[in-house]
């Protein structure tokens, strides 16, 4: 009964009285449901704000004001609307004194907060709420949390990018600031201490190979990453790790946009793969060093290589026609001319043609070109496009069968009549049954053959045009996925809503 009722919370066609009569007899998770509502009244809005989830999620929507809430009562919901800025500096003070380390790191986390509330959080005796303030405070606090003697903390501050660049360049290198006296590892265990990366204590946290012989060396390492994958750390003090013994270190440098030319060819002789890869999709690096790029037989790096929005056409082609990179729309191809587009539609690799098929926006010859295309991986890629009739994909269906029946599906194109005749395909495709039960078009007689799927069956039950015998039934379903859909079925019956609530 409980998961007809959230199904219940979320249907649209909902009377307002029998809103009423849900929330009346809501448990939390319930009531939180029906907070996701967009047509709840003020009243109905009060009503949910006594359940504390419900309420945070109202007060993230800005469905709850400050004067709806009292901070000491509700602190968390006090938090959620000062998360949205709409909170009171005065609640920020008090909640700073909270006596849960919790509620402290979660304002800590709150953007816009009183200078003298941060400088408060700065000094707190739990190392995780000032960890937290380092990671979203302005720049002068962040120099000052620079210094702290946790490293969680400087870890924290690496990462923010309000941090100032000559601070980052101090955490990169360790001149100018005194050591950290203590790390998570220091505070947990005796050192030296290695943590097994196969650890099986049900009671440790600590990251796999986190290690501290007395200087933190894992936390260091952290350190130095953060900063490293910050954009505001300035590329004088970054450079330097391009050789750096690190592998995360080269792969965090080789991610870097704002790199001299040098660095990016000395990256992409990197000795990993990982490191090369990383390179690959970058688009700061040059025509030159993505031919040579091409040329690498490391899978990982041909194939971000093929993701990278600079990338020559005539390099794509290779790549594509090398590697497999599956059917998305990479950026390079987003981005051809039209001239461009007709050169990739004439293209001899298969590959090149269905990654081009991506495209929703391709002239319609060129589309009914892909569409009568004689490889299945193309037409597969090019089913789902708009404008395709009828005839078009049934005779795609004809050409290659259940290779390209569930795109075919997709088609928001497709006919009650297209749908009727997928669904009852042989062999039976069982992807297509998914795609069919979502789809707009689907009729009864193809829903019904949907719910033998048990994937299809919980999309079948949401779906307005299921009989309503049938969806009065699934409202009893073992499944509770398919309860909870049938419930919420804007077409169920309102006399079968009211039997839901209690």
């Amino acid at each position: 009964m409980r998961h007809a009722l959230l199904g219940l919370a979320e249907n649209t066609a909902l009377p307002s009285e029998l809103i009423d009569q849900l929330i009346a007899t809501a448990d939390g998770d319930v009531a939180e449901a029906v907070a996701c509502r967009s047509d709840l009244s003020r009243v109905q809005v009060a009503a949910l704000s006594r359940f504390e989830g419900a309420a945070i999620r109202l007060a993230h929507e800005g469905r709850l004001t400050a004067d709806d809430v009292d901070p000491v009562a509700q602190p968390r919901v006090a938090l959620a609307l000062l998360e949205e800025r709409s909170g009171r500096p005065e609640w920020a003070r008090l909640l700073a004194a909270d006596p849960l380390a919790e509620t402290r790191e979660k304002l800590a986390a709150c953007p816009g907060l009183p200078h003298d509330v941060m400088q408060t959080l700065g000094s707190d005796p739990d190392v995780r709420v000032v960890a937290e303030l380092a990671l979203w405070a302005p720049a002068d606090i962040a120099g000052e949390l620079a210094a702290h003697s946790h490293a969680d903390v400087r870890r924290s501050v690496a990462a923010n990018e309000a941090t100032p660049a000559t601070v980052l360049a101090s955490l990169l290198t360790g001149d100018g600031l005194p050591s950290a006296r203590s790390c998570v590892v220091c505070d947990r265990e005796p050192v030296p201490f290695v943590h097994d990366p196969s650890c099986e204590r049900s009671d440790c946290s600590l990251p796999p190979g986190a290690s501290c012989d007395g200087s933190h060396e894992s936390a260091a390492q952290e350190i130095q990453q953060m900063a490293l994958r910050n954009p505001a750390a300035p590329v004088d003090a970054v450079v330097g790790f391009v050789s750096h013994p690190s592998t995360l270190m080269r792969v965090e440098l080789a991610a870097r946009t704002d790199l001299p030319a040098q660095v990016y060819a000395q990256l992409a002789e990197d000795p990993i793969p990982w490191v090369r890869a990383t390179l690959a999709d970058n688009p700061s690096i040059s025509e030159n060093l993505i031919r040579t790029l091409a040329t690498d037989r490391g899978h990982d790096v041909q194939r971000r290589l093929a993701h990278n929005p600079e990338l020559p056409l005539d390099v794509l082609s290779d790549v594509a026609g090398n590697t497999r990179i599956g059917p998305v729309l990479l950026p390079r191809i987003a981005s051809a001319s039209g001239a461009e587009v007709t050169a990739l539609a004439a293209s001899a690799i298969p590959a090149v043609r269905m990654l081009l098929a991506q495209r929703r926006d391709l002239l319609p010859e060129i589309r009914n070109a892909l569409a009568d295309d004689p490889d299945a991986k193309v037409v597969k890629s090019v089913a789902p496009h708009p404008g395709l009739s009828e005839a078009q994909l049934r005779a795609m269906v004809t050409r290659h069968g259940a290779r390209v029946l569930a795109k075919v599906a997709v088609n928001p194109d497709a006919t009650a009549q297209l749908l009727e005749d997928l669904a009852q395909h042989r062999p039976p495709v069982q992807k297509a049954f998914r795609e069919i039960a979502r789809h707009p078009s689907a009729t009864a007689v193809a829903l019904l053959a949907c719910l033998d799927d048990r994937q299809a069956r919980p999309l079948a039950a949401r779906h307005p045009a299921l009989p309503l015998s049938a969806m009065v039934e699934l409202l009893h379903d073992e499944d509770w996925q398919v309860v909870e859909a049938a419930a919420a079925n804007p077409s169920l019956p309102l006399a079968a809503m009211r039997e839901l609530i209690p």
